[in-house]
């Protein structure tokens, strides 16, 4: 059914996703961990899909016992699109289904645009295009059999915008595309599944932590509300857009970044 209408119900409950399943590729650490517990503490049972995190399981298993629901944790690799679907698949078979998928895996690196290696410019696209179409695209298969499914990606500000000073040329054109590839995906999907975009502004992970005090400190200077975005924050989003609150939103792209963009 096209946009399935959900019945009308409480607004509490129609942000509940108990009896529902996500995957969260990258979902053991910064943006992914906290979608996969903001997900479980909505009701959901959650499978953490990572790369190399050593303490993926530990983590599930803390999510599974604060949030009484079946946390499990898959390693696959996005880039490799065999993996990404037999580790769906998997997930479909072990969980009974699978409702929601959140495609958040990413990476960054950052080089004047004359200097990028072909290797490096196309690692880029390989986890942060590439991938998440691999993901969208192993998920497709579950939702068109089932004849529903949710589809959120992760995004960026740098889908919108030129980030200064750093120069990111490849992550900023891997993100637009991405927001693209969702408007895309939303239109040709419409008849089983709903795709949307969230486009964090500069959030407090690992992935900024690395970056040179004076980057930090320009920052600060452009972003509105005068600091970074705790991951925690980002949470209530990805449960909107994974409920039936958002039951009409298809082909969205939610800017979450304290104003940065405006100005």
């Amino acid at each position: 059914m096209v946009l399935h209408k959900p019945e009308n119900k409480h607004v509490l409950k129609a942000f509940d996703l108990s009896g529902k399943v996500a995957a969260v590729t990258g979902g053991a650490r910064g943006i992914g961990l906290e979608v996969s517990r903001g997900l479980a503490e909505a009701g959901a049972n959650v499978a953490i899909i990572y790369s190399s995190s050593k303490h993926a399981e530990a983590t599930a298993a803390e999510i599974a016992q604060a949030n009484n629901v079946k946390c499990q944790a898959y390693q696959s690799e996005v880039k490799d699109s065999a993996a990404i679907e037999a580790t769906l698949q998997q997930i479909a078979k072990d969980f009974g289904k699978l409702d929601i998928v959140v495609g958040n895996a990413g990476i960054a690196s950052h080089h004047p645009a004359e200097d990028y290696t072909n290797e490096q410019w196309s690692e880029i696209m390989k986890v942060n295009l590439d991938g998440a179409f691999y993901t969208a695209q192993a998920a497709a298969g579950i939702f068109k059999a089932q004849g529903h499914g949710n589809l959120i990606f992760t995004a960026s500000v740098s889908a919108i915008l030129v980030n200064v000073p750093q120069k990111q040329a490849a992550y900023n054109a891997s993100k637009a595309g991405l927001v693209q590839l969702a408007r895309c995906l939303s239109v040709e999907w419409v008849d089983f599944c709903r795709v949307n975009c969230v486009s964090p502004g500069f959030i407090a992970t690992d992935m900024l932590s690395v970056h040179p005090e004076e980057w930090r400190k320009q920052w600060f200077e452009m972003i509105p509300a005068r600091r970074l975005c705790d991951p925690y924050e980002l949470k209530g989003a990805y449960v909107f857009l994974a409920s039936d609150a958002s039951s009409y939103m298809t082909g969205g792209n939610l800017v979450i970044d304290g104003a940065y963009t405006l100005p």
